[in-house]
């Protein structure tokens, strides 16, 4: 078991990753480690002809993932869209570690980032010293990328200011990094490309350029179209998040599980399961991102503090945690949603309870 708290997709999955480079017979475009189909097969799952069973890391449709990867063998960029935790981070990971075998070219966007961030900086002490020069020169991700022709990714494009984010339209459109100081350029090898994300609570923040976005082919990742989607899914990360920080104690019942995923989906539609009741929803995104971490949670309270099995009492602190961002208007839609539908469901008492203590 590694030490570290966190393993890349590329070590994580690393067996994985050779066994399908094995089996592998298909074209390559230059530079990447898997064919484009073999890329695919890593993201979703398959069985290998050998029996070697590879698991996925993404659930969805394959024509969509299909397209992404497809756009990355391409000369266009790829910008994965849609709310907060729909695992537009999480499939840029994965395929950065399957095409380039590096996910760690990364720029994480935020809205006080610097131009010298996505594009290059200075080593200062040596620039005064020696002037500008190669050995001052200190790289991005972006730019060790392209000098590479691997895979750069740029997270939470729409935080970065709109002049910062202009440095890519060179980039994107001429493949090349100009370095005036030094009256060079730094020119794209082939396999290099970019993968952004960006959700759209962040709409208007710092609204993408026309130009900018004529650059990127848009693949919109949805939520999961329905609720054994997505407690597989959860299912799925949870049970790697326990395996990752050793969480002693059982792994979290399929109930309990389904439970919380039931409880986030009505919220966020608006409605219950059965389509009888209209529900207010409350301001926050209610993602199954925040589902894994609700069920997380709750092994480690029952873990710490319980008998190891997760209990409703296990998770009602980190449920009413994930709806209630707003301490006035979201406490009422849990309040009153707790009353007219958890209160009445067979089954759902002790989760009743417990939420209504923590309110």
């Amino acid at each position: 078991m590694s030490e570290v708290l966190r393993q890349h997709g590329e070590q994580q999955y690393a067996e994985e990753l050779a066994e399908l480079a094995r089996s592998d017979q298909r074209a390559r475009p230059a530079q990447w480690r898997l064919s484009p189909w073999a890329v695919c097969d890593y993201l979703l799952g398959c069985t290998l002809e050998n029996g070697f069973v590879v698991q996925p890391k993404y659930i969805g449709a394959r024509r969509l993932v299909e397209i992404a990867v497809a756009t990355l063998a391409t000369d266009r960029a790829l910008l994965l869209y849609g709310v907060p935790g729909t695992a537009k981070s999480w499939l840029s990971e994965h395929l950065a570690a399957a095409i380039s075998g590096d996910s760690t070219l990364l720029v994480q966007g935020t809205a006080g980032i610097s131009e010298e961030a996505m594009r290059y900086g200075w080593n200062y002490a040596r620039l005064l010293a020696q002037g500008p020069s190669m050995e001052a020169l200190v790289e991005s991700p972006l730019m060790r990328a392209m000098r590479q022709g691997q895979l750069c990714r740029v997270e939470e494009l729409t935080r970065i200011p709109g002049e910062v984010q202009d440095t890519l339209i060179t980039v994107l459109s001429e493949k090349t990094l100009p370095v005036p100081e030094l009256n060079l350029e730094v020119q794209a090898r082939r396999g290099f490309n970019l993968i952004a994300t960006a959700n759209n609570k962040d709409r208007g923040v710092n609204e993408l350029s026309s130009a900018l976005k004529r650059r990127f082919n848009t693949v919109v990742l949805p939520l999961p179209a329905d609720i054994d989607s997505e407690v597989e899914i959860v299912q799925r990360r949870v049970s790697s998040l326990a395996q990752q920080l050793q969480i002693p104690g059982e792994l979290a019942a399929l109930e309990q599980i389904r439970r919380v995923v039931t409880m986030f989906r009505e919220l966020r539609d608006g409605v219950t399961a059965d389509g009888k009741t209209k529900l207010k929803s409350p301001s926050g995104t209610l993602s199954t991102a925040e589902a894994i971490s609700v069920i997380g949670h709750g092994m480690t309270m029952a873990a710490h503090f319980g008998d190891g099995l997760v209990q409703a009492q296990d998770l009602a602190g980190s449920v009413v945690g994930a709806i209630v961002k707003d301490p006035v208007q979201d406490r009422l839609v849990l309040a009153e949603y707790l009353e007219t539908v958890i209160k009445e469901r067979d089954g759902w008492k002790d989760l009743y309870r417990a939420c209504r203590e923590m309110c």
